[in-house]
């Protein structure tokens, strides 16, 4: 394992691990999750939604493509949480992924990430100077294999509808990453979804794990916020809530 590996593994686990956070997280799943439901973390990274979802009662299933952060992951993780060492796509196969060893946690299957990084904010100093060939698999394979979640977590830089695009029926609750450098990507997972039900639409901001919104909004009110306020707002995650097939 190289070095800068294994310092960006450090960095992730000193940001990520944080007390405060991991009980806002865990507050905030508390009022969406239920005991003994079943929940998908995609794009695990090191571990804290899948605890955080656990400490809820819930039924987990971690997905990490990354080899050194599934490894991390197979040593530390509660032995009741699955991890799964792939990605999610839209079809079973092998992919190249752009690793950035001193950022890991931006790494991504996004082809165009690092083109599209250079004029994002917060990405400046971002390099992505390594390359892994993960495994791929399907929503709707691992649905077969595990059974219906109640909730999918999506953190995967910029690649969330692809994601979605191998899922062939909706799910009850989705959450994914709203970058405001790629307002593109978000479209895609919001026309994924569209084309999946009808959902409605709440936001957390950045690392808060708390709702910005005092209600549950329709597609066309958050797509107004992702193009006037999104952009000024940094990174943070949508949360669709199904509201009929």
């Amino acid at each position: 394992m190289r070095l800068g590996s294994i310092l960006g593994v450090l960095r992730s686990v000193m940001i990520y691990y944080n007390p405060a956070l991991m009980r806002r997280n865990r507050q905030l799943y508390q009022t969406l999750i239920g005991p003994g439901d079943l929940t998908f973390d995609i794009g695990a990274h090191v571990g804290t939604r899948a605890r955080a979802l656990r400490h809820c009662g819930a039924r987990v299933v971690a997905f990490e493509p990354q080899p050194v952060f599934a490894s991390f992951l197979r040593w530390t993780l509660p032995r009741d949480i699955i991890l799964v060492a792939a990605a999610l796509g839209k079809t079973e196969t092998r992919a190249q992924m752009a690793v950035s060893q001193r950022h890991p946690t931006v790494s991504s299957l996004r082809d165009s990430l690092p083109d599209e990084a250079r004029t994002m904010p917060g990405f400046e100093h971002v390099r992505w100077d390594s390359r892994a060939e993960v495994t791929v698999t399907t929503l709707d394979a691992m649905i077969a294999a595990h059974g219906v979640p109640r909730y999918i977590k999506i953190d995967v830089e910029g690649y969330e509808a692809e994601v979605l695009a191998g899922l062939s029926r909706p799910v009850s609750l989705v959450s994914f990453e709203y970058l405001p450098g790629l307002p593109q990507a978000s479209a895609g997972v919001l026309a994924r979804l569209a084309e999946l039900g009808s959902y409605e639409f709440n936001v957390v901001r950045g690392e808060n794990a708390g709702f910005d919104w005092p209600d549950w909004r329709d597609m066309a009110r958050l797509r107004n916020w992702l193009g006037q306020q999104a952009p000024d707002s940094g990174s943070g995650d949508i949360y669709a809530r199904l509201i009929a097939a």
